[in-house]
């Protein structure tokens, strides 16, 4: 690995520290997907785990993933107190797996080592040094996370630098600083990494932070803006507490901002936005709208002043081109919008309407007036398409709802549990024919949808793959009580990845949500040109 001067090393540890986020539990399937996605765009180590520490990383590491470009690094302690690295169990499971590098953390911060080790501070530097030499000899590549070394520099900077000397005269290819508690802020951090390069070289510097006081990006950057080379993070910010340090929003800013090279080239900069949705579909979680470069909302404009801007210049409201990142512009349609949203909106999506339609005021106003209501067009796009796309053009309709009826029942099971079971009839017609079906589901909503799948289904199969995979509801009249007004957002899904978004609005929570699914099936029998019976 040759030094330059320009170039930052990402350290991927979506696998290990990602997997301490509260409600994140990988499979072995999920961190093999997940190596495989970081291998393809560049990443130049990938984190597996702590093996030894779980059945988990331990089974992902018997059966390891073949990386073509990023190096397989394994996780672990330095040794115990009172014991030789050789006889060591925990760093004997590091070198059995065979890792490519094996990344070890120690203690740094005088307190620590008094407090939870409860050992003298030079058996601790023994330790750092022994377990380096040792797993470079064995293993080619250690790494040494200097636990909690921000807090332990400003409480005694000599002691933990001597940590820091004693790992890279033992061999460390990285010193990687680590802000464990995440309370450092920007300056301190470019202050101590100049002060650390005094002993350790930038290009043999890493950083790794958390974010507890939302300065896990800023402080990376602060790092690499002081002389270090490497930085540790997670695809989109995953850690504990507060999460790590972003590499989705780290990556372009490197790249982008501060002309940096990395092991991503131009068409992995592309795959950024994809390879962060691909993570929070495996963990079946919602994207972050507005996250930096990936989010949906990174390039939205919703004010009619800027929307106008946009179409004349995007930069004069976008600080990058979202292709850059794999991104989007999307232009929304909601109570602030202006006639330049309305027609953007038409051009985003396949509509060829003339700027002088004597449809789109009426369309402005009734977008307006709806949203007063207390619909929002902002976040159902699908929802607005058809809206529109009724005004002006037509859109068939696919069958004809006449009657719905859902029971709850709450009664205690065989096993003597209490249980609620919810039943959905429904009466449709679909051309001329009148068809009915009853469905169950775990709960209203759940039992219509599968009411409504069922009875169309075999006049419309394009409904086969189509699924719910987001449902919201609000009360925007509280003051009302149980006659307020509820509205009901939901996002589908299909086979091919597309995801679209409805809004239903009623005082009845069951009708919202009919008429958000209404446009759910609308919209994905529309955008896969089936033809009404």
């Amino acid at each position: 690995m040759a030094d330059n001067d320009n170039r930052i090393y990402l350290f991927d540890s979506t696998l290990r520290d990602g997997a301490q986020t509260q409600g994140v539990d990988f499979t072995v399937a999920d961190k093999t997907a997940i190596a495989h996605a970081l291998d393809g765009v560049g990443i130049d180590y990938i984190e597996g785990g702590w093996p030894g520490a779980n059945p988990t990383d331990d089974a992902f590491f018997r059966d390891a993933p073949k990386l073509s470009r990023s190096k397989f690094t394994a996780f672990g302690m330095t040794r115990r107190p009172g014991r030789s690295v050789e006889n060591d169990p925990g760093v004997a499971a590091l070198l059995d797996v065979e890792p490519v590098a094996v990344c070890m953390v120690g203690k740094t911060w005088d307190y620590h080592v008094d407090v939870a080790l409860e050992i003298p501070r030079e058996e601790n530097v023994e330790m750092i040094s022994d377990s380096i030499s040792h797993v470079k000899a064995k293993v080619g590549e250690a790494l040494f996370d200097a636990e909690h070394f921000f807090d332990g520099y400003k409480a005694n900077p000599e002691y933990a630098l001597s940590c820091l000397k004693a790992a890279y005269e033992a061999g460390a290819r990285w010193i990687v600083l680590c802000d464990t508690n995440g309370g450092t802020l920007p300056h301190e951090v470019d202050d101590i990494v100049r002060r650390v390069r005094e002993i350790v070289p930038g290009t043999h510097l890493g950083i790794h932070c958390h974010n507890d006081t939302e300065n896990a990006v800023a402080n990376s950057l602060a790092a690499v803006n002081a002389g270090a080379r490497q930085i540790q993070g997670t695809l989109n910010g995953l850690g504990e507490r507060c999460g790590n340090a972003n590499l989705t929003a780290i990556i372009p800013n490197l790249m982008l901002k501060m002309g940096f090279e990395t092991g991503f080239g131009d068409d992995e900069l592309r795959d950024l936005t994809r390879v962060s949705r691909q993570l929070d579909e495996r963990l079946n979680r919602v994207p972050s709208r507005n996250a930096a470069y990936v989010g949906e909302s990174a390039f939205a404009h919703k004010g009619g002043l800027h929307v106008s801007a946009v179409e004349k210049n995007p930069a004069t409201y976008e600080h990058i081109d979202p292709e850059l990142v794999g991104n989007e512009r999307h232009i929304v349609v909601s109570d602030q919008s202006g006639r330049s949203n309305i027609l953007a909106r038409f051009r985003e999506i396949g509509m060829e309407i003339d700027t002088n339609h004597p449809k789109v005021p009426s369309l402005l106003e009734l977008v307006k007036e709806r949203e007063f209501e207390g619909y929002a067009y902002d976040g159902a796009e699908a929802s607005f398409e058809l809206l529109a796309r009724r005004m002006l053009e037509g859109v068939p309709e696919y069958y004809n709802l006449q009657s719905f009826r859902v029971l709850d029942e709450r009664r205690w099971n065989a096993r003597g549990e209490l249980v609620t079971v919810s039943e959905a009839t429904v009466k449709v017609d679909v051309g001329d024919q009148r068809q009915m079906a009853v469905a169950e589901g775990n709960g209203p909503v759940n039992a219509l949808d599968n009411a409504l799948g069922k009875v169309l289904l075999e006049t419309y199969p394009e409904l086969s793959d189509m699924c719910l995979v987001d449902y919201k509801v609000r009360i925007l009249t509280p003051g009302d009580g149980t006659g307020a007004i509820t509205r009901v957002m939901i996002e589908s899904a299909d086979g091919e990845d597309r995801r679209w978004s409805c809004v239903g609005l009623s005082t009845n929570i069951i009708d919202a949500s009919y008429n958000a699914l209404q446009d759910a099936i609308s919209y994905k029998l529309f955008r896969d040109g089936a033809k009404a019976a």
